[in-house]
């Protein structure tokens, strides 16, 4: 009988192998980066082209390759990050499975241009689904190019269920981010279809957290520093006050590698418990030293995950640190009913100076003196320089000749009313409507015909807010009103390209804008039913949502941006209304086209018949 196992061929176990290393072109800037800070660079280019669809090019101004090296890099678990089975747990650099480049190389176009120091000639290699096509010898400078084309370009199947090219770039840009955040002292710049995203020189750690989302991340931040035995840590939270829906600004490093751990995360959010509102989620940017030999790495292909020795003493010194540090800058409450904080004294303060108060006084007054002697030193004197001002005017004088304004206006309003009410009968009048209340700040409660009808006026003006913005989008465009002066709002680069893809409906709901620059949006008109101070806050949480719930679907989009806007701008739970804001709240409320329910699938208003009450008084 045959055998019937066989030894696949390379080409085939490369393909199988990229399967899993090779998910989508994020996955290939993340290991071409990677082996260009292994190579000791200290400036990397990227270059995108159709979110790397087309084109994936790394330079590096690293070590370089030598001729064999340059042919033996593209092998199945070639490396020369370890030699042995004991250097998986002294690990100094970022890859070491040597599985990259040869799943690469089986799936894509792959063009590398190397060169070393010592070298007066590179090396030119092409290699086309794990087939070389040349190699020449190249004048280059020092460093690496690799170029990949032409990405699942004989894997179909693979290559059509690759999502659009604004979700394959919004992932290049956070393997980039994870790379960039690690080494701030390798500058790194980014180029999509030949326009610059990212140009970050070396710096230290906040200001390249800064260059990446934006200067106003700066005020944010709150700094965070602990060495023990067991872990090194430094980095930064951020402030309660700027938490977000979202995850996009959490990010954990260990040894400079990033990794993703809902442990230490866990231990994070506790820190910051009772500080944030619910579903909101802090930035952190933290940094692990611990001894290489106390974690493991290779536990997942991405090398995301990593298992510590003492997970539990890491938990608690994490959590530790961070409430000390929200607690040191003020920015955690402090429990003490006897302490007065207009007594504190500013952070900023500590270390000033103490300057001795001046005080003005009058050296001649003498309250036991008579009232003659006190008029008499209320004269200017060479010898004082207090003067009492003279209030012999009586006040009464400011009101002369009001009292008959006041009747001439009345008897006006009186003819006017009496004019008016000619123009009605008595019976012509309609019986005015059932009196609306409020209950609790919270419920709306109007008598009905079979009982009473309680409604949640928040989630009804959810349901208000949503119809009219999602008409302003599809049928009627919103009415606007321009400000006086152009509103700037500060953002990051990724928030930016955001609001440019949104900017066509937020038109049509109102917003006039100006023009765009690197890191602001400027609003030269808004819509008319929101406050200009309301506006930065409402696009923070339209941007949340839309990093969560993210579409390229027009429909959907718009769906988003509705329910986005009307959960930002409904009244909340504790606001009084007036009985004319009750009657609009109710009336606008049954006008909608569904009004049973809120955007978010909650229903509105519930019905107590009277039998129900009778039922509740039978029991």
């Amino acid at each position: 009988m045959s055998a019937k196992i066989k030894l696949l061929p390379d080409h085939v176990a490369n393909q199988i192998a990229a399967g899993e290393v090779v998910q989508r072109p994020a996955s290939v800037v993340k290991e071409l980066i990677e082996n260009a800070v292994d190579a000791k660079a200290t400036e990397i280019k990227l270059l995108i082209k159709e979110a790397g669809k087309t084109l994936i090019q790394v330079i590096d101004n690293g070590e370089g390759m030598s001729v064999t090296d340059a042919r033996l890099c593209f092998d199945r678990h070639a490396t020369s990050k370890i030699k042995n089975a004991e250097d998986l747990f002294d690990l100094h650099t970022k890859g070491f499975r040597g599985e990259a480049l040869a799943s690469i190389a089986a799936i894509a176009h792959v063009e590398l241009k190397t060169k070393q120091a010592t070298e007066e000639l590179g090396t030119h290699i092409v290699i086309e689904g794990s087939k070389f096509v040349s190699q020449d010898v190249i004048v280059v400078p020092t460093g690496t190019s690799f170029a990949v084309k032409n990405l699942f370009f004989n894997i179909p199947a693979r290559r059509n269920f690759l999502k659009s090219e604004t979700v394959e770039f919004k992932h290049i840009i956070d393997e980039f981010h994870r790379v960039a955040l690690a080494h701030p002292e390798i500058s790194f710049s980014l180029y999509h279809n030949g326009e610059e995203y990212f140009n970050l020189p070396n710096s230290n750690y906040r200001q390249r957290i800064v260059n990446i989302f934006s200067g106003k991340t700066n005020e944010k931040l709150v700094p965070i520093s602990e060495s023990t035995d067991i872990v090194s840590m430094h980095g930064f939270v951020s402030k309660p006050e700027y938490a977000k829906k979202n995850k996009s600004e959490q990010f954990l490093f260990v040894n400079d590698r990033y990794i993703k751990s809902g442990y230490l995360h866990h231990s994070i959010m506790n820190a910051y418990e009772g500080l944030l509102k619910e579903g909101n989620q802090p930035a952190y940017f933290l940094f692990f030293d611990v001894p290489k030999h106390t974690i493991d790495i290779n536990i997942h292909p991405t090398k995301t995950e990593i298992k510590f020795d003492d997970e539990q003493s890491i938990y608690a010194i994490l959590r530790a640190s961070v409430k000390h540090s929200l607690g040191q800058f003020n920015v955690s409450p402090i429990l003490d009913f006897e302490r007065d904080s207009n007594l504190d004294t500013p952070y900023g303060y500590k270390d000033k100076a103490i300057d001795v108060p001046l005080i003005e006084f009058d050296s001649n007054f003498n309250p036991f003196k008579s009232d003659e002697t006190i008029q008499s030193v209320t004269k200017p004197s060479s010898n004082s320089s207090y003067i009492r001002k003279d209030t012999s005017e009586k006040w009464e004088s400011m009101y002369l000749g009001l009292n008959d304004e006041f009747n001439s206006q009345v008897s006006s309003y009186e003819s006017e009313d009496e004019v008016a009410t000619s123009l009605f009968d008595a019976e012509e009048v309609e019986t005015v409507s059932q009196k609306k209340y409020q209950l609790q700040k919270k419920y709306i409660v109007s008598p009905i015909k079979s009982g009473l009808l309680i409604i949640d006026q928040r989630k009804a003006h959810q349901r208000i807010l949503y119809e009219q913005f999602l008409t302003n989008i599809t049928i009627l465009k919103g009415t606007s009103q321009q400000l006086l002066f152009p509103l700037s709002i500060v953002m990051s680069i990724q928030e930016l390209d955001l609001i440019k893809e949104l900017k066509e409906p937020l038109e049509y709901i109102g917003f006039v804008f100006d023009k765009f620059t690197k890191e602001t949006v400027i609003f030269s008109g808004i819509p008319s039913n929101i406050q200009e101070s309301k506006v930065p806050s409402l696009l923070d949480d339209l941007i949340s949502d839309i990093q969560v719930d993210f579409t390229t679907d027009s429909f959907s989009q718009n769906d988003i941006i509705a329910k986005s806007m009307a959960n930002s701008l409904a009244i909340k739970s504790g606001t009084y209304l007036t009985d004319i804001e009750l009657d609009n709240m109710v009336n606008s409320l049954f006008a909608c086209k569904d009004p049973n329910i809120s955007p978010f699938h909650k229903p509105t208003f519930i019905t107590l018949t009277v039998d129900d009450l009778e039922k509740r008084f039978s029991l």
